[in-house]
């Protein structure tokens, strides 16, 4: 039965110091760390990605400087000392000085500068990405310098001469870290259509520092390239710790909590769905002060379970009189909640704590728990559709995203049979299980869309979309929206490396060409479609796989499930 954890006593002062659980037998327990958690995770990778850049700075240096390109490096040196004119001159000047080191931590300080002050809330998580990120660069790049030692090209030097070694590029891998993180906070955080553009832009400056640093003769190309990935992995590393999930870090396991009585939910109040595998104390507490931010002053959290992963806590609140329902979890925890909410008036208010956050992605909400909750708070409801899904050995349920059969559910099984890569990488797990997924045969199927006559059809990957949007910005089905009455059908069936190519170039141009051919992308709209494989094939709904089957149909239900989403023109 799942327990109800009421809000903690009014009579605890919000700022003062957190109070000290104790187990059933009385004895003090301190409350999860997930900042502990996280400087751990952070010093492990910092230490792998040292151990890497000064093994690639050996390989460089030894066995492989022998080896074409690193032969040619000289040359291309040389080459663009032969260009040299005034103008590229202070152009260069002006591109190296981007990657200055007073530039940079400039830069970084009125970045941070800005996400504390500016903000309704202050962005305390992405701060930190944005330092942290920064500051391991440099530590990394210091201890590569020791390590590594490498003579800085043999051409007239355009600055003076550091005592650093010419491995890695230090300009090149700060312009990374500092002007990338910038971008990450760009895509992630700003709604505006430009985001784009301005993420190209900061991009672009990296590459800016490291041409400027090879036209002064400064540092070899893969003194540049070391640079740029030195500060990539430094952004990946902290972003890994901070920004995976949209939380810090959750504990392995939350601390005995004594019972709790379970509390009713009175007309009007909140019940916050939590996975407690994924929300530590620490979260919960921010978002109380968020729902109090915006006169939820008395919210309800109730834990899902192993067995039950969010229906029935979200039936328990509906049976007691929730006036809203808030689901913290991942795709798995959401889709059970909108499951039972189908249908009920009451709306849902989506919190992503989960790795895909596919619905939360396409509500275009915040990726970090806080501020998705205060910008759903502080948006308005919108009315979507649904989809019912049923098949053999499959009871029937709704997804609010996406089901698929073939190639996305395989990667969807082999991400969730490696628990420990998922939980590192988040869900670049599913792309490193896209080797593995594409070695299985084609399908072959019939559908049948809304009482028409069957199509046969052989494919890779089938998928029914009520939204289109995946990870990275990617939109897998263009014309999916979640309001529109129908259903968006979308059949891969890529034959060979020339059928992948034409297929991911179609994708990213989001050409839609109706019936397939030559193994193009195959685009149907329908209210109610039913599939049939000739052998059991992999399904999977909203991120989680749901076993082999034969069988499948899905029907669209309009406007059944109101969620809370962002006022647009904020």
């Amino acid at each position: 039965m799942p327990t109800a954890v009421p809000e903690r006593s009014a009579g605890l002062p919000e700022d003062g110091p957190r109070p000290v659980r104790t187990t059933s037998t009385g004895r003090p327990r301190e409350l999860p760390r997930g900042m502990a958690r996280a400087a751990a995770s952070i010093g492990a990778l910092a230490v792998c990605q040292a151990v890497l850049m000064i093994g690639i700075g050996f390989l460089i240096t030894g066995p492989a400087r022998h080896v074409w390109p690193l032969t040619a490096e000289d040359g291309v040196n040389r080459g663009l000392e032969r260009l040299r004119t005034s103008t590229l001159t202070t152009l260069s000047s002006i591109g190296s000085e981007l990657g200055n080191t007073g530039t940079v931590i400039g830069v970084t300080l009125a970045a941070c500068l800005a996400l504390i002050f500016i903000p309704k809330l202050p962005m305390w998580r992405q701060v930190s990405f944005l330092a942290l990120g920064v500051a391991l660069q440099s530590l990394v790049f210091l201890v590569i310098t020791i390590a590594v030692d490498r003579q800085r090209p043999d051409v007239h030097r355009l600055d003076g001469s550091l005592p650093t070694s010419s491995y890695t590029s230090g300009h090149t891998g700060a312009a990374t870290a500092i002007y990338g993180g910038l971008a990450v906070l760009v895509l992630s955080r700003v709604r505006s259509p430009w985001r784009r553009v301005l993420a190209a832009v900061l991009l672009l400056l990296p590459v800016v520092v490291g041409l400027s640093r090879l036209y002064r003769g400064m540092h070899h190309p893969t003194d540049v390239a070391g640079g740029m990935i030195n500060g990539a992995l430094a952004l990946l590393v902290v972003g890994h710790a901070l920004l995976r999930d949209g939380r810090v870090s959750a504990p392995a396991a939350l601390p005995e909590v004594p019972q709790a009585p379970r509390a009713e939910l009175l007309p009007g109040r909140v019940a916050v769905v939590v996975n407690p595998t994924t929300v530590d104390e620490s979260a919960r507490d921010e978002l109380r002060r968020v729902l109090a931010q915006h006169g939820h002053r008395e919210p309800v959290f109730i834990e899902t379970t192993a067995a039950d992963p969010g229906g029935g806590q979200a039936a328990q609140a509906l049976a007691e009189g929730a006036a809203l329902v808030v689901v913290c979890g991942g795709d798995g925890t959401v889709r059970a909640a909108a499951d039972r909410l189908a249908g009920s008036g009451v709306p849902l208010a989506v919190v992503p704590f989960g790795t895909g956050n596919l619905l939360a992605r396409n509500l275009d909400l915040p990726l970090t728990p806080a501020e998705a909750l205060d910008a759903a708070l502080g948006g308005a409801p919108r009315v979507i559709d649904v989809a019912r899904v049923e098949g053999d050995g499959l009871p029937a349920t709704h997804f609010a995203v996406m089901s698929g059969v073939g190639l996305d559910a395989a990667m969807m099984k082999y991400a969730e049979e490696h628990d420990r890569a998922k939980a590192m990488l988040g869900w670049p797990a599913y792309v490193l299980a896209a080797p593995k997924a594409m070695r299985g045969p084609r399908m072959s199927l019939s559908v049948r869309l809304d009482g028409g006559q069957p199509l046969r059809r052989t494919a890779r990957m089938v998928l029914v979309g009520n939204t289109g949007e995946l990870q990275g910005g990617l939109r897998l089905i263009p014309d999916a929206r979640p309001d529109d009455g129908v259903l968006d059908l979308l059949i891969l069936d890529p034959q060979g490396p020339g059928g992948w190519l034409r297929t991911v170039s179609a994708l990213l141009r989001r050409k839609r060409d109706g019936e397939a051919g030559d193994g193009q992308p195959e685009f149907r709209t329908f209210r109610r479609a039913e599939f049939t494989f000739d052998a059991p094939e992999p399904r999977e709904i909203d991120g989680d796989p749901v076993g082999t089957g034969t069988r499948l149909s899905v029907e669209v239900v309009p406007g059944a499930l109101t969620v809370l989403v962002p006022n647009r023109e904020h």
